[in-house]
Formats: C-alpha cells, structure tokens, sequence
C-alpha cells in the first residue's frame, strides 16, 4: 500500500464485533458494517469515528474492492466462509475466536491465506493481558527455571435461557464450554509454555439441559515437560479467571481479567536457596482492559511484516486439534 490507512468492514455487530469497532488502531478507517439485526448496526455506528455504511448483506462487503481488511464476528460456523470468500479477494482477515467450528475450517483459511498472500490472524485477545504478557516474558527470560505445571480455572455462569442460545448447539458453535471459554486455556498454554499433547479429559453437562458440556476438565503435556490442569466451566456462578504456573524457582499467580473478574493481578512467589517462604511480589493492573486494542495494534504489525504475537493459522489449529482429540475420547 501506498499509504499508512486500510479501509475495513467489520461483519457481525454484536458484542465482540461492537467491542472491536471501539479498539481499531488510527491506521483503519472503519468502511463499512453488516449484520442480520439493523439496530445492531445502528449502535455500532453511533459515534464512530467515520460514518461507515451500512451493509445489506455480508457479501457486499467481501466484494468491494475498496475493502482491504474484513474482521469477521460472527457465530462459529460462519467465521470460516466469510474468511475464505475474503481471501480469496485479496483482503486481510480478522477472525474472532474459536476461528470456525472444527480444525478443517482453520485449515481451509490456511489453505486460503497461503494462496492468496494476505494475513490472517484470530482473535483471542487475552494473549494480551498485561499479567499474561508479563508473566510469558519471565518464562522466556528463564530465570525462574522451567514450567513444572500449570493449573488454570476459567468459567462463568451462563444467563437464564442460555440452553437456548447458539452456543449450545454444536452444529453452529463446534461444541460447548470446550469451544467457548476451553479455547482461550487452550491458546494460553500454547502461548506460555507449549503443548505436547492431551493427557485427559472428561466434559461433563452438568447443570444446563443442552447437547453440549457445560464444563470441561483436561490435562495438557507441556513441551518442555510439566502438566497442565484446566477446568473451564459455564457453571462458575461468580465469574472467575485464576491460573497459576509453577517454575522451579518461583510460582506464578494471575488473578482476574478486570471488570465481572476481578481486578486482573500478577504475584510472583520467589523462592530463595534456603526455601523458607518464598518473597511475594504483586502488581495490580487497574486500567481498563486494553488487550482488545493491544491485539490489534499487533494485527496492524502484521499488516505492516512487522513481528508479533498474534495467534496464527498453526496456533488455532493446535488449539482445534486438541479440542477434536477431547471430543473424540
């Protein structure tokens, strides 16, 4: 390009992709918008910072050649048709997490992506958090020692009507709790520390009347060796996120990722030579979340050839092949 400025269409206004509209770095120039409901449009457009226009359909946005960047968030079996029409025509994507609703939809918008030379990249944005940010960058620094486990709990507690929702029905959302909350441990122990393989799972429904789990409890090999335990549920009546990751020479605690969460913290239990209680260190994060703009302002140095840290095509299907190895046992 010729300039430092990229047009975008945003397709699926709702939460996520009204959250997005509000975090675009100053390079995107918000184009155009589609989704099912007007009044969905309508709200992400007020008070933006352009006047985007409002799209009648998904595919008139795909099709103009004045769009170099769709961001697509949608429900889960839509995310991988949407992606690949828009790289078939050159643009660049940005896909909404779980990416689709089974590995072979990541692997057909890497297939697309390899043709076509545009970047994709999904979002799963808390990869982003500064206490996760923080604390990948004490596990590379080393000096604590290796990973020797992790044990992670994420979940919330679903609404009333919730059985009834899309995210309930496999064939729209690819699976249940596993898919939904289950990705994002997932692709934060790639992003930590590795995966080797799964060890166990179980996916019980134990409280909502769906076809799908409604919690889910696995143990994930680490590359370097090490365990990680994950229990993600939609039973967690209080909104929780708490992981905590043991080194040979400290633990690691994050706590929280801000608003219904809890204040997101990170504390460093240091262990000494003696091994007597270990020096504790805490840093509060109290601003607000800001992964959502940190994650695109990494989608933009993707853009630009620059390094980042966004989750990649081999990242979500890591994250996917373990989700079908789940399903499959």
């Amino acid at each position: 390009m010729t300039t430092a400025q990229w047009k975008i269409g945003i397709v699926g206004c709702g939460l996520i992709g009204h959250r997005r509209a509000l975090h675009l770095p100053a390079s995107f120039e918000l184009a155009a918008v589609f989704d099912p409901s007007v009044e969905a449009m309508e709200r992400l457009t007020t008070g933006a910072s352009a006047t985007p226009r409002m799209a009648s359909s998904a595919e008139e946005i795909v099709l103009d050649d004045h769009i170099d960047v769709v961001l697509i968030a949608t429900p889960h079996n839509q995310l991988s048709p949407l992606t690949v029409a828009s790289l078939e025509r050159g643009k660049h994507c940005f896909v909404e997490k779980p990416g689709g609703a089974s590995k072979d939809d990541i692997a057909r918008i890497g297939a697309a992506a390899d043709a076509s030379g545009s970047i994709v990249r999904f979002g799963f944005n808390h990869r982003f958090h500064p206490s996760i940010l923080s604390a990948r960058n004490l596990i590379a620094s080393g000096i604590y020692g290796d990973v020797a486990s992790i044990r992670a709990v994420y979940g919330h507690g679903g609404r009333l009507g919730y059985e009834t929702e899309w995210r309930a029905r496999r064939e729209i959302a690819g699976g249940g709790e596993l898919v939904d909350q289950g990705s994002h441990l997932i692709d934060l122990i790639g992003f930590l520390a590795g995966i080797k393989q799964l060890e166990f799972v179980h996916l019980p429904t134990s409280f909502w009347k769906m076809e799908v789990e409604d919690n889910a409890f696995l143990a994930l090999s680490l590359k370097q060796g090490g365990l990680a335990w994950l229990h993600t549920s939609w039973t967690e009546w209080k909104n929780t996120f708490r992981m905590e990751i043991a080194l040979r020479k400290a633990r690691i605690d994050i706590i929280g990722l801000g608003k219904s969460y809890g204040i997101e913290t990170l504390v460093v239990h240091e262990m000494d030579e003696t091994m007597q209680p270990p020096s504790t260190t805490s840093t509060i994060f109290e601003s607000p979340d800001d992964s959502w703009a940190t994650e695109l302002s990494h989608f933009e140095r993707a853009l630009r050839g620059e390094p980042n840290l966004g989750a990649t095509c081999n990242d979500v299907l890591g994250t996917w092949s373990i989700i079908e190895q789940a399903y499959s046992r």
